[in-house]
This record gives structure tokens, sequence and C-alpha cells, in this order.
């Protein structure tokens, strides 16, 4: 942090201050957002979204947003899109614009909770429940930095767009055809985007590089209908013996993915600790890692394939027949730098071209996201530097994240102008979108400190 960039240390400690005065309110306010059940996929009750989005919106009145509406946009199958809440105080002539996003819906709940996951528990430093760190702490965190800011007499003469989506876990359906339809009411200058992890308790990140994805479903036909096995065995391979064959060209003998026209993007900066990943992870005693190089650019940089899903006879209904077609779920995460349409097509070639004894191999691709590479030395990066190591009293680090943000790519391609920094509330033991999700409180509270002090450097320095 170099002295031009440096905060001031009184309005660092006066925030500091006002924040810790302030935290127990936006602790409750968190704990009461957790308790909302808003699941947005359509098995689950939507009434609860629609509290959640209610809530949201609620909170931001109160914390003396001017203008707080609850808006949706169309998905592709016409169906409406779930609430999402759109805060805005309007920038003065010729300041630039922030928008803060996070979103209010959650995961289903899932198995092996030790606690009520809808009944946000405090154990020791972390904070239990479904949401309370993916991605109701974000919101908390963009709530508490403007009541912080605004408590202190110090919210700067900015604008300020607060959009909390409302169906993020559900895969933003709408979420394109929400930046359409509210692009001007979304404009900004700088897009702060808190969904995504610190290094560890006590370091900060900045996320600044996602991996994209292309998914899709491969399929082995080697018979017109199943035959028996006894009659027909032994000239006649099955469609799972050659789906596993296929499989297997997938990967080299060190692990890593053997694809021809895939890329790989530029060697992170930090190493992932390997004793802390195995126990992240819960790789189990002896199983070795694949692939090669730097375990972080195995992770964030490099290519990774994995079977997802498989469709063949159950072994419960299996009888001594040859089964005619096989079919997998394939998930190809993509480095940053690779077009997904050039990916997927690359996929499918290797597959077609590796068909196992002239079985009939056939592929559709599914969804795709785009990956994301963010510039490292502009000037919201270096306010978002500057604020990080005020707060926590040390430098941020620059991390990936090997899962894909597809929405990233969109808010890039309407707002190309715009510097969007992915930030987060979580940590290695959060757990998100798994049984006892959770965020540390302590963290949370240097979230809150750093966002409102990233809004008065943004004021100053764009």
């Amino acid at each position: 942090m170099t002295a031009a960039n440096a905060l001031a240390p009184d309005t660092t400690e006066a925030l500091r201050a006002v924040v810790d005065g302030i935290f127990p309110e936006l602790q409750a306010d968190l704990e009461a957002l957790v308790r909302i059940p808003g699941i947005a996929m359509e098995a689950f009750d939507q009434t609860h979204v629609e509290a959640s989005a209610e809530a949201v919106a609620e909170l931001l009145r109160a914390a003396g947003m001017p203008e707080v509406q609850i808006l949706r946009a169309p998905r592709p199958d016409g169906k409406p899109g779930a609430p999402a809440v759109v805060a805005r105080r309007p920038a003065p002539a010729g300041a630039p614009t922030v928008m803060l996003y996070a979103h209010h819906d959650v995961q289903p709940v899932g198995e092996g909770w030790d606690t009520d996951p809808f009944e946000p528990t405090v154990v020791g430093e972390r904070l239990y429940g479904r949401g309370a760190a993916d991605d109701k702490a974000g919101v908390v965190a963009h709530l508490g930095a403007l009541r912080a800011l605004t408590a202190a007499n110090l919210l700067p003469d900015i604008g300020v767009t607060v959009f909390v989506e409302g169906e993020e876990e559900d895969g933003s359906p709408s979420f394109r055809t929400f930046l359409e339809t509210y692009r001007e009411l979304l404009a900004a200058d700088v897009i702060v985007v808190a969904d995504s992890a610190n290094w560890k308790v006590g370091v900060p990140a900045l996320t600044t590089s996602l991996r994209g994805l292309v998914d899709g479903v491969v399929e082995v036909d080697v018979l017109a209908h199943a035959v028996h096995s006894g009659m027909f065995g032994g000239p006649v391979l099955d469609a799972n013996t050659l789906l596993a064959r296929l499989i297997t060209t997938l990967h080299d003998d060190a692990g890593d993915v053997a694809v021809a026209g895939l890329v790989h993007g530029p060697e992170p900066k930090v190493e992932y600790d390997e004793a802390e990943f195995r126990s992240e992870s819960s790789v189990l005693d002896g199983v070795e890692l694949a692939g090669s190089g730097p375990l972080a650019a195995r992770l964030w940089t490099k290519p990774a394939l994995a079977v997802v899903g498989i469709e063949a006879t159950p072994t419960s209904q299996a009888s001594n027949t040859i089964a005619p077609s096989a079919r997998a779920k394939l998930s190809l995460r993509l480095a940053p730098g690779q077009d997904p349409v050039a990916a997927a097509a690359a996929l499918e070639q290797h597959l077609l071209s590796h068909a196992p004894f002239g079985a009939r191999v056939t592929w559709t691709t599914g969804s795709s996201g785009k990956a994301f590479l963010a510039p490292d030395d502009t000037a919201a990066m270096r306010a978002a530097r500057s604020a990080f190591a005020a707060a926590w009293g040390v430098d941020p680090v620059d991390t990936g994240i090997g899962g894909s943000i597809p929405f990233i790519a969109d808010l890039l391609e309407v707002y190309p102008h715009a510097a969007i920094l992915v930030t987060g509330v979580e940590d290695p033991d959060s757990r998100a979108h798994g049984a006892n999700e959770s965020v540390h409180l302590g963290e949370l509270r240097k979230v809150v400190l750093a966002e409102a002090l990233l809004l008065t450097q943004v004021a100053a320095t764009l």
C-alpha cells in the first residue's frame, strides 16, 4: 500500500469504532435473515423468497436508502424471475457510482446438520445457519457499510446502488434479462460482488480469477436393444464398459485433462497448502492428488473435468444382458482465457475421435459460462487493496476460485467499462452449500469496515 493510496488513520479508526458499536444490531439482522428459508428453486415454497426480499428491502429503507424497489424480470422459459431488491442513492453530477451486489436466496438444506439450519446458532466466533455465509452475510456487509458511513457522517458524495438478487443459487436464470431491462437503473463505474471468500480467517483476499464452465451429456450406443450376455457376450462389449473406457481418455496418467485445445491461465501468485486442501476437501488418507504443477494452478487456472452423473442400469435391477447404451454428464471447468464455445467443440471432438471399438458416441452441450480474470492494477483494485489492508492490518492476497460465477460475464458484457471487484465474507471453514454452514463474526466485522473504507476510497480516487 503506497502512501498515496493509504487511508488516513483517523478515518479508519473512527469507522472501526462505529462498526464495533453497530455490530450487535447487524448480527441480529443477519440472524433474522437466516431464519427465512428462501430457496428459489421451483420445488420449494416461493413465499419464503418473497419474504426474504421484503426483509432485505425494509433493512435498506431503514438504512436511509432513498429509492428501494423489489423488481423482477422473466426467465428464458417465460416464467417470472425471483424478486430482486434494488436500492439506490443517485450520484451527484460528475460523481462515480458503486454497485454493491449480493443475493438473498439460499441453497437447500441437505443432511448432516448439527443445528437447526434455519435457527441461527452462535458457537464460539461463528454463526451457523443456512445462508449465514452464502450470501446473507454479503447483504449485511453492504448494509453495515452504509450504516457505518452514515453514523460516522462520512457517507461520500458518490452514487450507491445495492442490488440483491433472489435466484443466484438457482443459476440466476433471469439475471441477463434483468440487467438488460434495468440497464440504466443499475449502471455503475465500480461493481463490488460480495459472493466469494477470503484466504483464511485473518487474511483477506480479492478474487481475481474464476474458472468458466461447460457441461453436457455424452452417450455411448452399441446395440439397437439389450441382448443376452451369455448368448452374445464376448464379441460385443456392453455400453457401460465402453463408456468407462471413453471416460478414461479424458485425463492423462498424471491426472491432467487430456483434451486438446484447452488453454491454461496464468500461474497464481500464492500457493495452496496441500495439508489444508486435504483437510478442507475431505480427501481420504492414501488418495493421491491428481494433476501436475502448483496446487493453486490446478484449482484455479487449469481446466478440470469431472463425471458428475452416470445413467446406467442400477445394480438392483441388473439382469444378465448387455447394456445397449449408457450416458454420463460431464462438467468441464475452464481456465481464464478459454472461450466456452471453443472448449465445448474441443471436448466433443475428443469424445468422437476416441470412440472405443467404433461405438456410436454423441455429445450434447448443456450450460456454459465464461471465465473471469481481473486486471490487478486499476484504480478500483488499488482502492480495494488499501481498504482491506486497513481493515485487517495485513495486505490482501489475490486468489482464484475453482468454481464459476457465470453472472460475472453478464456484468462485464452489459457494463464493459465498469471495474468489477469480487470479494466475500466466507473463509475455508464456512462450508457454503454444505451442512453446518457458518460465518466467522470477527471476519464479517472486518468486511463491513473494509467496504465502508472502500466507498470512501472510491470517492477520493475515481
